[in-house]
């Protein structure tokens, strides 16, 4: 079976001097560099008893070190598990009750959160060409032979607010990044800015797997900053995908610096995803970087690609584009509310995911016939372009990260003067902020800024509501169900 590691294993044979990735922290590998770091890597994995099959959760923030731990795992034939570092305490210790790993790395040199995480944990400091990273070893290897197949492992609690871990299988992502890569046009000759958590699947499948199969140069950057991602822009970046929010950022910041458009004209490719497009801010973009925006569709279950725009500048589309080369999809109207052309999103092929570690029930919820259920809503129009019209998942994408509504209204629900709560996504320019009506039994039991720090020890910045409105109750049907489609406008003076 050909393996996830095997794309930058033919660069490092064929180019073993060319860049391959570079990131904030001093780190500049040729691929010859990369192949020491995971060949030490994989050492101390081996050392610390992880065998195939074992699961190692990669507690981390983009740096080259996490590169070199996930293609570590695959080379030793373990699952890796991807963890955002700003996570909490409370959500770290779910996926490890979950998964059980073996060995826990964290990228600590990357990421203070990291480091913080690794103290608590009673982690240990490992280096080499690799840099400096700390591993616990919480659990004896077991391994699991369900997972022969599966590279990663990434979490989504979607609309159950359960964290439910995606398995991802060496030819998923094999697929996703040679998808990626072709339809990117990427070359040897291309500069990637890769400051899309790598945590998360378009940056491990496009960023990451893209890259190295096509042996481009990866400039990473473990957060997002409108000055720094400016300054990568205009020192040759050739391919730059991103969420809304970064856009708007780099054109806010253009402007203050008194320029309209981006200078540099290395730029050949941009793409915007994990939000709606709107024509007018469409047009701003293309107008500022010189290239057409493209947009995109997926998710974790389909190895983030599902859909994606191939248009020329000053295309009025809006669409996510036609399906991927080798990628199914249809359409279910007989959903409840389907009809018209509109209905549920289905995709089948090689980017579905195996299923979801140790939840047969919600893999069979989800994979009928190897057809995969997105919830989420859509219609295609006579080109054959899928325009998403909904989410049924109700998902919220909050700075390019995905925040689950459920989650936040379990951390809520947790507070004994909270009643019962509802977190919806309000469109603010670029961005979807994160907001929570909370029904408690008296105004006065509990303040937002009380709820604010309740919820703070319990969810990652940014899951967090930007605004908690407190009432004594919510809009209801006759069975008790919150009407959250009238939450804005029944509560629209308190949130002006």
């Amino acid at each position: 079976m050909n393996k996830w590691h095997d794309y930058p294993d033919a660069q490092i044979r064929a180019r073993p001097r060319a860049r391959a990735f570079a990131d904030g922290f001093g780190a500049d590998w040729s691929f010859a560099d990369l192949d020491r770091a995971i060949a030490e890597l994989s050492d101390i994995l081996l050392a610390s008893g992880v065998r195939p099959c074992d699961r190692v959760m990669l507690v981390l923030e983009n740096c080259n070190a996490a590169v070199a731990a996930l293609f570590a795992c695959s080379r030793i034939g373990a699952c890796v598990v991807p963890v955002n570092a700003r996570q909490t305490e409370a959500e770290l210790a779910r996926i490890v009750g979950h998964v059980t790993p073996a060995v826990i790395l964290f990228t600590s040199a990357a990421s203070p959160e990291a480091r913080d995480h690794a103290q608590r944990a009673g982690a240990r400091p490992v280096s080499g060409a690799f840099g400096q990273m700390h591993l616990a070893a919480p659990n004896p290897s077991a391994p699991d032979p369900d997972l022969a197949d599966v590279a990663a492992m990434l979490f989504t609690t979607g609309t159950t607010g359960t964290p439910k871990g995606v398995m991802l299988t060496h030819e998923n992502l094999r697929f996703g990044g040679l998808t990626s890569a072709n339809f990117r046009g990427l070359t040897q000759d291309d500069v990637v800015y890769g400051v899309l958590p790598i945590s998360h699947i378009f940056g491990l499948a496009s960023i990451v797997t893209g890259s190295a199969l096509a042996g481009a140069f990866v400039q990473l950057d473990a957060r997002f900053a409108a000055d720094r991602a400016f300054a990568a822009l205009n020192a040759g970046v050739t391919v730059f995908s991103g969420v809304p929010q970064m856009h708007a950022l780099l054109m806010q910041y253009a402007k203050e610096q008194g320029l309209e458009r981006l200078p540099s004209g290395a730029l050949r490719y941009t793409s915007s995803g994990a939000a709606p497009l709107d024509p007018a801010w469409k047009r701003k973009a293309e107008a500022f970087y010189g290239v057409a925006l493209q947009n995109g569709y997926g998710m974790t279950e389909s190895t983030a690609g599902i859909c994606a725009s191939h248009n020329r500048i000053g295309d009025p589309d809006i669409s996510v584009g036609p399906p991927l080369p080798g990628v199914d999809l249809r359409i279910d109207e007989t959903i409840p509310g389907g009809g018209d052309g509109v209905g549920e999103i289905l995709t089948r092929g090689p980017h579905v995911m195996k299923g979801y570690y140790r939840n047969a029930e919600e893999t069979g919820r989800v994979l009928a016939q190897g057809w995969l259920r997105t919830g989420d809503l859509g219609r295609l129009d006579a080109q054959g372009n899928l325009h998403v019209v909904g989410r049924a998942k109700e998902l919220i994408i909050h700075g390019g990260f995905n925040v689950y509504p459920p989650e936040v209204e379990a951390a809520l629900n947790d507070h004994p003067q909270v009643i019962q709560s509802a977190v919806i996504g309000h469109r603010v320019g670029g961005d979807e902020q994160v907001l929570a009506f909370v029904q408690v039994p008296e105004i006065g039991a509990v303040s937002e800024a009380e709820l604010a720090v309740f919820v703070a020890e319990r969810l990652a910045g940014y899951k967090r509501p930007s605004r908690i409105v407190l009432a004594k109750s919510l809009p209801a049907a006759p069975t008790g169900k919150i009407l959250k489609h009238r939450l804005l406008t029944h509560f629209a003076d308190q949130l002006v």
